[in-house]
């Protein structure tokens, strides 16, 4: 019985990296979107919600990693390995997507200022 109670709370936990990491991964899709779109206000609210939901993933796995560092016994779970990749991946995405976004507007104004 334990053992499914434990289950249960790393597979919810799992869930709820993916569902944040998986909004944030659309945020800054949006965010690429509206500033190709010339749409700079919307491309740095979709930012910030990208990274909202980066803050909340990467809390979900730090409660998690901390319930087992301080000895707490945590189930392996595939799903919650697959989870903390989706985050990583995203993570970088972001990184890639606020470098991208930068540019972008770098370039875009020495072309409208030539």
């Amino acid at each position: 019985m334990e053992e499914n109670r434990q289950l249960d709370e790393v597979v919810a936990v799992a869930m709820e990296i993916l569902v944040d990491a998986g909004d944030a991964r659309t945020c800054m899709k949006e965010a690429l979107d509206a500033v190709m779109a010339g749409d700079s206000e919307l491309c740095d609210e979709k930012v910030k919600e990208a990274k909202a939901c980066m803050v909340k993933a990467h809390t979900a796995q730090t409660n998690m990693i901390s319930r087992e560092a301080s000895g707490e016994s945590v189930i392996y779970s595939m799903l919650l390995t697959h989870a903390q990749d989706t985050l990583m991946t995203i993570n970088s995405e972001i990184h890639l997507g606020e470098k991208m976004i930068k540019m972008y507007r770098t370039l875009e104004s020495k072309i409208v200022n030539r």
